[in-house]
C-alpha cells in the first residue's frame, strides 16, 4: 500500500490594512504611524486571530506634517529636565482664514493636505493594494477621504463641484495610479472618532456619499470630535454601521468592540465576494442603512 500525505493546507490569502493615525488623542498630540501601532495591537491581534484563512498585513505610515506647539490648541509643555516632547505628526493643519470670495466670513482649510494625501497615496504604491482602511480622529477622517477617492467616478465629481466652485479642491493627482498595480476600492474603512472635512472646499469627497461599507466608532464620552461631527460623516455615507462605546477619545480594546470591528471586516469581505471580486462600490444585494453593530454591553 503507498504511503499517505496530509493534505497540505490551503495557502492563506492575504488581507492588507491601511492603519491612519491621529494628530491627536486623549493626551495630546503625540501620534504617529508608530505610536498608533503601539495603540493597536489588541485590534491587530483580533483580526488576525479570528480570520485564519487570511494572512493579515497592516501598514502604518506616519503624516508628513511635523506639528510645532503653535499648531496645537490649548498646548501647555512642562519640561521635565531637559526632556523633549515627544514630536508628533499629522496628515495636515487646520487653519481658519478669511473667506476670499465672501465677505466677512471664515473658512477651514487644511494646509499640507495634499502633501498628506500623498503620503498615503505612495504607501498604497508601495504596499498597496490594500482591501480596506482603519483611521482615528484626523486619521478617519482622512480614511473617508481616501475610500472616497478610490471609487467610481469621483474624479467626476471633482470636476462637476469645481465648474460650479472655484474654491473647491481638485482631485489630488498622486491618487492616479498604474493600471499594472491598481488599488481597486476598498472593501471596508472602520472610523474610529471620525469626521468629515468641513465647507464646500471639500464637498466633492461627499457628494455623492460614500459607497465603500463603514463602520464608525464613537466615545459617549469623547470631549476631542463631538458626537454632532461623527454623525455628519456618517450622513454622508450610503452603507454605514455604527458601535458607540462608553469612552473617549480613543480606541477601545474591550472585547465587545474588537468584536464589532473584526465582524464588520468578515461581513465586508463575505459581501465583495458575492459581488464578484472585491469591488466594495459593487451593487449590494440587500442595501443596508444606518444601523448599530449588535455587540454585547
Amino acid at each position: 500500500m503507498a504511503p499517505t500525505t496530509k493534505a497540505s493546507a490551503a495557502p492563506r490569502k492575504p488581507l492588507r490594512i491601511l492603519m491612519l493615525h491621529a494628530n491627536r488623542d486623549a493626551t495630546g498630540y503625540t501620534q504617529s504611524g508608530t505610536l498608533f501601532h503601539s495603540k493597536t495591537r489588541a485590534l491587530e491581534k483580533a483580526i488576525t486571530k479570528a480570520l485564519p484563512t487570511y494572512e493579515a498585513h497592516f501598514s502604518y505610515p506616519t503624516g508628513p506634517i511635523k506639528l510645532d506647539p503653535a499648531d496645537i490648541p490649548g498646548y501647555t509643555h512642562t519640561p521635565d529636565g531637559d526632556e523633549e516632547p515627544e514630536p508628533a505628526f499629522g496628515w495636515w493643519r487646520r487653519k481658519d482664514r478669511v473667506h476670499p470670495t465672501r465677505k466677512g466670513e471664515t473658512e477651514i482649510v487644511y494646509t499640507g493636505f495634499q502633501d498628506g494625501l500623498a503620503r498615503i497615496a505612495q504607501t498604497i504604491k508601495d504596499e498597496g493594494p490594500f482591501d480596506g482602511v482603519i483611521g482615528f480622529s484626523q486619521g478617519a477622517c482622512a480614511a473617508g477621504m481616501v475610500a472616497s477617492l478610490l471609487e467610481p467616478g469621483r474624479k467626476e465629481a471633482f470636476n462637476e463641484a469645481s465648474s460650479h466652485n472655484a474654491g473647491t479642491e481638485e482631485f489630488p493627482l498622486s491618487f492616479t495610479f498604474d493600471d499594472a498595480k491598481p488599488q481597486p476600492p476598498f472593501r471596508f474603512a472602520i472610523i474610529y472618532s471620525g469626521f468629515p472635512a468641513p465647507g464646500q472646499r471639500y464637498s466633492a469627497f461627499y457628494e455623492p456619499p460614500l459607497k465603500t461599507p463603514t463602520l464608525h466608532f464613537l466615545g459617549t464620552l469623547d470631549g476631542v470630535v463631538e458626537e454632532a461631527r461623527s454623525r455628519a460623516l456618517i450622513e454622508r455615507c450610503e452603507r454605514p454601521r455604527e458601535a458607540v462605546h462608553p469612552g473617549g477619545h480613543f480606541l477601545p480594546s474591550q472585547r465587545p468592540w474588537l468584536d464589532a470591528a473584526v465582524s464588520f471586516i468578515r461581513d465586508s469581505l463575505d459581501q465583495a465576494k458575492d459581488n464578484g471580486g472585491g469591488d466594495a462600490a459593487g451593487t449590494a444585494e440587500k442595501e443596508e442603512g444606518v444601523e448599530e453593530m449588535n455587540v454585547p454591553f
